[in-house]
């Protein structure tokens, strides 16, 4: 496949997997004015923050690389892909089933240990609700391997959809029918709202997994033991390399509970937690970008082409996300009425997660040097330095400075990982990407932020209006720069 024609499948299923990531994310930004406006406290926000952080690292546990291990042996096996497949569901499926077991077994030590031991039923829906995420995973990514992407969105979508209605209904309707007719609604209680968010999670997450029964024929091709002992092999660094990249994510929310103890480290989490979300734009982009782009690299291999398309992402990458950011940046003022008023105070944070994401974007678009030749121990390596330095940043500066440390904790601890990953990887498998473009780009982002700084972001009309206008000279110069890509896409449309 030529590069031009790689690059339009990527662009086109990148599109198709958007509809899934970034709207399904914006539909879900809908759950963080309705959490912040309705819970009784911040700190019940700072609750949901640390669960969730917590069922993110176990889905990485439960997974183990089994996703990028399938489709590096998918690839290389095509006629067998079914067994691959097979193998590798039994595999999570199996260590899931294990899991959620043990974890009701052994419910009161473990909600002790987590500081939850008044309601150890937060503990047991959440471990349920991870066992199904992380067998669905591979479903899902056997949708990827077969582009399948239409049916990939749908379900996704359909989740977040029924999420969302289910929310609104217990969070705006039961307490209105609670109070003007009691006997309706008498099952809802104030008291009982992080319960009910877990409990959502759940009676939507089941049902998902129907839609997987023509795909879930699959595993009567059973499970390859030769193919398992390979597949581990595989796949052990990739899951140090998960744990080390999800505990980036959300080591910060795990450790602030025992950094900063009591219902103040709960209320400062929850803040901190609201004010994340606002910078999720960044993540929504890079989540469309993974799905199309992991399987898109495998398919292609090293080659020049291979090496060619990278660097061209890359520099896209780079050019669309720095102006997401300076979007976000540009409209806090009216961004900021997605929070409760009572979180506004971690405002700061959000351009610092925000470059932080930018930065994981970068280091996974990196990673494919030592993924391609199957060196994947680097990833670990890498990601568990990152991670070293985050939590050091976390345990230092988080006592004295709270939840903004946290924020530069993840900023370095991508940032180094990132630096690292291009080091080394120039090393074992070079790509030639347009440094002095990127750069570029970087540098003028970076004048750009601080004048928005300077100008503020009150939300007046005044401050709006001159935030648009250093947001259009962004805008301008990516038009600028990249006329001759303009011009090519503009001839092709014209010409259908």
């Amino acid at each position: 496949m030529s590069s031009n024609k790689s690059l339009k499948k990527l662009l086109s299923d990148s599109m198709i997997y958007g509809l899934s990531s970034i709207v399904g994310r914006f539909l879900n930004y809908l759950l963080v004015p309705l959490y912040t406006y309705t819970l009784v406290s911040s700190g019940n926000y700072g609750v949901v923050t640390n669960l969730y952080a917590y069922t993110a690292l176990m889905l990485v546990i439960l997974t183990f690389g089994m996703e990028t291990t399938f489709f590096y042996f998918a690839n290389r096996e095509r006629e067998r892909s079914g067994t691959v497949f097979s193998t590798a569901l039994y595999m999570v499926g199996f260590v899931s089933a294990i899991f959620v077991i043990l974890v009701n077994l052994f419910i009161g030590p473990i909600s002790n240990t987590l500081g939850y031991a008044d309601h150890p039923e937060y503990i047991r829906i959440m471990a349920t609700v991870v066992g199904f995420d992380a067998f669905q995973a591979i479903l899902f990514s056997y949708l990827r391997f077969n582009d399948r992407a239409w049916k990939f969105a749908f379900l996704k979508l359909l989740f977040i959809i029924c999420n969302i209605g289910i929310n609104l209904f217990v969070f705006v309707a039961a307490p209105r029918l609670a109070a003007s007719n009691p006997a309706l609604a008498g099952w809802y209680t104030p008291d009982n709202q992080v319960f009910y968010i877990f409990l959502i999670n759940l009676i939507c997450t089941v049902p998902i997994t129907l839609a997987f029964i023509p795909e879930l024929r699959q595993m009567r091709n059973g499970i390859d033991r030769k193919l398992v002992r390979r597949m581990l092999a595989y796949t052990w660094p990739l899951l140090l390399l998960g744990l080390a990249g999800i505990l980036n994510q959300v080591a910060d929310k795990i450790c602030y509970r025992f950094l900063v103890p009591g219902a103040e480290g709960e209320a400062q989490l929850g803040i901190y937690g609201a004010c994340v979300k606002i910078a999720m734009i960044m993540a929504m982009i890079t989540q469309a970008f993974r799905y199309a782009y992991e399987p898109f690299v495998f398919a292609q291999g090293s080659g020049k082409d291979s090496k060619e398309s990278q660097a061209l992402v890359m520099k896209y990458f780079v050019m669309v996300t720095l102006l997401a950011f300076l979007a976000v940046v540009a409209y806090m003022g009216l961004l900021k009425h997605i929070i409760a008023p009572r979180y506004w105070e971690g405002l700061s944070v959000v351009p610092i997660v925000m470059m932080a994401e930018i930065f994981m974007g970068i280091y996974f678009n990196l990673s494919f040097w030592y993924k391609l030749i199957a060196k994947t121990y680097w990833g670990a390596i890498l990601s568990a330095i990152g991670c070293i330095v985050l939590l050091v940043v976390n345990i230092i500066f988080v006592p004295r400075y709270g939840y903004v440390a946290c924020a530069w904790g993840g900023f370095c601890g991508y940032g180094i990982c990132m630096l690292l990953s291009f080091i080394i990887g120039r090393h074992y498998n070079r790509v030639d990407y347009p440094l002095g473009a990127i750069g570029g780009y970087f540098a003028l982002a970076m004048a750009l932020f601080a004048a928005m700084n300077y100008i503020g972001n009150a939300g007046d009309w005044k401050s709006l209006a001159l935030n648009t206008v250093l947001l259009l000279i962004y805008i301008a110069a990516i038009a600028f720069n990249e006329r001759a890509m303009i011009g090519k896409i503009a001839k092709k449309v014209l010409r259908k």
